[in-house]
């Protein structure tokens, strides 16, 4: 789908397209774009969301990168990942002229060239704004695409003046977490605080001041989504991953996740789904795997078992247990036989 947006005039309407997108009529994420008939289609139920769109890319082929140096005819494409959109210049460092002699003035203009790309407060905010969302969107593995949405949503905010009274990096955290909720991207609250330089309850602040300003439409996470992730962080199989998303899917059927964190019910799944696999982990490894309490893992997969019937095998006592009570025991004997 796309956003519309008016010019100041409100004569003329900028078509702007997201990465990722829902089909408006069976809410399907599988969004393809046919670049031959210019549309964007619905795989699901085919329903043709755009037409007409034009190709912006090459129309020649590259098959290594010198032939894609030779036939560029253009710079690189618009970002926003940088204040001004990449629309500038710079000033080569090598400091020598067209003849490749060398030029001592380079280095000179070189620094009021950098020095005039900025001339604003406000560019320098958002230089420092982007940057943090380029080093929080590295850290947190995600792609480029998803921090040119969050640098894109940034531009929104300080054009509807929302910055002001607010820290950027306060700002920033909280629009990048809400563009991996936007786009169905598995990243809790947490995970996007510890590589944050604000506090957690300052981003869920900015955050929800965010939505409301900005009229976000999430839905609400699914605990299926971040199953995979933490079955990966426990090294468990896939059968462990694919019992942990059934019990997900039959509690949800049941509505037993209403009102509940999704993170927490994906623990108790995972936990539930490793002792029916055989491949048990305690309740403590989970909780420090997915950032949930042990209680609160306790109290989940409680829930479930018995609303779903589930009956799990017995937890067999670890090696060192045994031995502890073997140790433990062995005094008690000895005493019995003495005073036998």
């Amino acid at each position: 789908m796309c956003m519309i947006e008016a010019d100041k005039n409100g004569e003329e309407e900028k078509k702007v397209y997201r990465a990722t997108t829902k089909c408006p009529e069976c809410d399907s994420p599988l969004i393809r774009q046919d670049y031959e008939r210019g549309e964007i289609v619905c795989d699901s139920c085919g329903l043709v969301i755009e037409e007409n769109l034009m190709d912006q890319g090459a129309e020649w082929r590259a098959f290594d990168y010198e032939q894609m140096v030779k036939r560029a005819r253009t710079g690189a494409p618009m970002t926003y990942m940088i204040h001004d959109k990449g629309l500038s210049t710079f000033i080569d460092w090598r400091d020598a002229n067209v003849q490749g002699k060398s030029a001592s003035n380079i280095q000179r203009l070189r620094k009021w060239q950098n020095r005039v790309r900025v001339s604003s407060s406000s560019e320098r905010s958002l230089i420092f704004a982007i940057s943090e969302i380029d080093r929080m969107g590295s850290a947190l593995g995600l792609s480029k695409d998803v921090r040119e949405a969050a640098a894109l949503m940034y531009r929104k905010a300080m054009e509807k003046d929302l910055i002001r009274g607010r820290s950027v990096e306060g700002l920033a955290t909280a629009i990048l977490y809400a563009v991996c909720r936007q786009k169905g991207i598995p990243r809790t609250l947490e995970e996007v605080g510890s590589v944050s330089r604000v506090k957690q309850k300052e981003i869920g602040r900015t955050y929800r001041f965010l939505s409301r300003e900005l009229d976000f439409r999430l839905q609400p996470s699914s605990p299926s989504e971040f199953v995979s992730r933490f079955c990966s962080r426990l090294n468990l199989k896939e059968d462990v991953r694919a019992k942990a998303i059934e019990i997900v899917n039959q509690a949800e059927q049941q509505e037993l996740t209403v009102g509940k964190g999704p993170i927490s019910i994906a623990a108790a799944a995972i936990y539930i789904a490793a002792r029916l696999c055989g491949d048990t982990r305690t309740q403590k490894e989970v909780a420090a795997a997915t950032g949930v309490t042990e209680v609160t893992i306790r109290n989940r997969y409680k829930d479930i078992v018995e609303a779903l019937g589930i009956e799990l095998p017995q937890l067999q006592p670890s090696s060192t247990t045994a031995s502890n009570l073997t140790s433990s025991s062995s005094p008690l004997s000895s005493e019995k036989e003495l005073s036998g």
